[in-house]
This record gives C-alpha cells, sequence and structure tokens, in this order.
C-alpha cells in the first residue's frame, strides 16, 4: 500500500480523526448511523446532555461528517459522511479478539 500523501492531504486526514477522537461524538454518529434523528433522540440513545449533544453535533456538522434539516423548532441530523462510518466499522472489527 502506497501512503505518500501531500501536506494538505496529511492534515485533512489528520482533522478526520480529530473527529473521531472524542468518544461523545462516536456515541452521537452510532446513535444516527441507521437513520435521521431529532437531538432529543439522541440525548435518549446515548444518555449525554442536551446541551452537549448540540456542541458535538455542530462540529461534526462544521467538518462535513452530519446535516440537519429543521422541522418547526426540531432539528433532525443524519450521517453524510459514511466514509467515516465505514472506518468505524473496519477499527470495530479489529479491535475485537478472533
Amino acid at each position: 500500500m502506497d501512503l505518500a500523501l501531500e501536506p494538505h492531504e496529511l492534515e485533512n486526514l489528520a482533522n478526520r480523526f480529530k473527529i473521531l477522537s472524542e468518544p461523545s461524538r462516536l456515541q452521537i454518529l452510532s446513535a444516527i448511523c441507521n437513520g435521521e434523528c431529532k437531538v432529543q433522540e439522541i440525548c435518549d440513545r446515548t444518555g449525554l446532555s442536551q446541551a452537549n449533544v448540540s456542541k458535538h453535533l455542530h462540529l461534526l456538522k462544521n467538518a462535513g461528517v452530519v446535516a440537519c434539516r429543521r422541522v418547526g423548532v426540531c432539528r433532525y441530523y443524519r450521517v453524510i459522511d459514511p466514509d467515516l462510518l465505514t472506518l468505524c466499522m473496519r477499527a470495530r472489527q479489529k479491535s475485537q479478539p478472533s
């Protein structure tokens, strides 16, 4: 495998790994990986506070990992970067004992 990357490519890759470096963000991605959810549903699934979920969703949205749509006062989030989910699935498979 050739991993000769340009400096800007290395920076982009490092930023993607930074997004995954926070367990709360991984919990949120896990909660919405199978479909769109509103913020309260994400809180219920993860046990995280609304303020904490909102903070992490904001970071994930700015990173291009999730998208949001508003319906009335509710915001619904969905994953728009399936490559990150694939990366998480592969890492999980590698960490499980054989």
